[in-house]
């Protein structure tokens, strides 16, 4: 690994000074405390480090689900800190995408039709059939979530993610609940998304391991960033040590 960047590209988030604080009566907690980071259009990073660090805060202020208490995030050189409610939910619709570790598909509707409640809402969406295809899953299409594997559904989730082609993909955990296979075939999905979409995509985990499939690794500790490193050489999933 070496410490500085392989790519001039624009950044797609500059984050500066993110603090979050959460408080319970007189206790506060510092969940973010003065990070700084920046994700370049089409990147894999990812983001390493123990529970409570601030990964997870951190995903879901960059993704338009929660708010910081100070600092500055931009999106494609736009603040989103002081953006309206409505404003943050068209930035979550339009260039955003989930995938967590559980993977919350609707039971009584098949693959295809899980996906597909996505691309009813999106502006410039693929096909279910296309989405579903591009995770390995054009088989199984018609299957009903607990027809399929935990692998299997996540591949799903993924699917129903990128549906609408969001320009982030952010994944929280996504090979938490999975075996070793399981997980390897979930990362290669999520490889082949960031490569053919060029969706830029963030994956938070615990398995520093997977640190090598990314161009950039973030790695945290006690709410702030203790290290960012670059891959010189990534690897693929598939020879990842579990």
């Amino acid at each position: 690994m070496r410490s500085e960047p392989a790519s001039t590209t624009p950044a797609i988030f500059d984050v500066s000074g993110l603090t979050k604080i959460y408080k319970t009566g007189d206790v506060e907690v510092r969940a973010l405390n003065g990070v700084d980071l920046m994700l370049e259009t089409g990147e894999m990073a990812v983001l390493l480090g123990p529970s409570g660090s601030g990964k997870s805060t951190l995903l879901n202020i960059v993704g338009g689900l929660d708010r910081p208490t100070s600092g500055s995030v931009k999106f494609k050189g736009e603040e989103l800190s002081g953006a309206s409610d409505r404003e943050l939910t068209a930035y979550r619709r339009n260039h955003v995408g989930f995938v967590f570790q559980f993977y919350n598909l609707i039971p009584s509707l098949t693959a295809w039709e899980n996906v597909a409640l996505i691309t009813e809402v999106a502006s410039n969406p693929m096909s279910a059939s296309e989405a579903l295809a591009l995770v390995g899953l054009e088989s199984r299409i018609n299957h009903f979530p607990a027809q399929l594997s935990g692998g299997e559904q996540q591949r799903v989730a993924i699917a129903r993610a990128i549906a609408k082609r969001p320009e982030v993909l952010l994944c929280d955990e996504p090979t938490g609940a999975l075996d070793s296979a399981t997980g390897i075939i979930v990362l290669e999905a999520l490889a082949r998304v960031n490569e053919e979409t060029g969706a830029t995509t963030a994956i938070i985990t615990h398995n520093a391991g997977i640190r090598e499939i990314a161009h950039r690794v973030y790695t945290f500790l006690d709410g702030r960033i203790a290290s960012c490193e670059f891959n010189e050489k990534r690897i693929k999933p598939s020879e990842v040590s579990w």
